[in-house]
């Protein structure tokens, strides 16, 4: 506990789902929390999340920003800044799933998913940045997926965002470099949420059955990674990527 006494975090997507595992995580130890949910529909979740942060005893704010779209993210991140002062970690969480086959799959399909898994990482970090190397200090932590390394059979689009991720994350820890700044990725497995809860069921028992450990990850089986990425212990991690697959993925 109190591993991030004081530091302000930002986490897209985080109305539900492991966003907002990692909010309440986040939270318990200590932790200032903005979350973000994309749309009005959403509210209601974001609210019942701010109300366990409040009730936990940590400052909190929501705030309503599709992170895909320039004016959003931005006007998210100046929000955040104008209410607590500082950034000291960015999670990048905000995601969306959907399945396809390529040939069947419309250019808006794929669009949408790049603009929300992958375009809304560099938008928020690109905000963000100057905010952290002005305050020298800096922990941005992104979320890839184990298909990044396996691939799927009507994910594409999705694995190509989540690969995409991971890159982008490598590339930008050389150039933040020495500064008091790092640049790392969470790559779950197969999770219980709401993303994989319209699959159909034999697809389901597919993943379930190649997964070494035998079950889909709980949010719980998965929060540890950022809060370890999100403290100070990780200092020297740099550019990597941690995975908690049930061995779905052995990186």
């Amino acid at each position: 506990m109190g591993r991030l006494q004081n530091r302000v975090a930002l986490i897209t997507g985080s109305s539900s789902g492991i966003g907002r595992g990692v909010a309440v995580a986040f939270a318990r130890e200590g932790a200032k929390v903005i979350l973000n949910y994309p749309t009005e529909s959403e509210a209601q979740n974001a609210a019942a999340v701010r109300a366990e942060l409040e009730a936990i005893g940590v400052e909190t704010l929501a705030v309503q920003a599709d992170v895909s779209v320039e004016h959003d993210a931005r006007a998210l991140v100046e929000t955040a800044q104008r209410n607590f002062g500082r950034i000291d970690i960015l999670v990048n969480n905000a995601g969306i799933g959907n399945a396809a086959r390529i040939e069947a799959m419309e250019p808006a399909q794929w669009d949408r998913m790049i603009a929300v898994n992958l375009r809304s990482v560099y938008l928020c970090t690109h905000f963000v940045l100057p905010i952290m190397y002005r305050q020298d200090y800096g922990r941005i932590i992104s979320t890839a997926s184990q298909l990044a390394y396996k691939g799927s059979a009507g994910l594409a689009h999705y694995c190509a965002a989540k690969a995409a991720i991971i890159a982008f994350t490598r590339s930008l820890s050389f150039e933040i470099g020495a500064s008091n700044i790092t640049a790392n990725c969470v790559a779950p497995g197969a999770t219980q949420t709401r993303m994989v809860e319209g699959l159909d069921p034999a697809m389901m028992e597919a993943i379930r059955s190649a997964i070494p450990k035998g079950r889909f990850a709980t949010v719980d089986d998965i929060v540890p990674a950022y809060v370890f990425l999100a403290s100070d212990e990780a200092r020297h991690f740099v550019g990597q990527c941690l995975s908690p697959n049930g061995g779905d993925v052995m990186l």
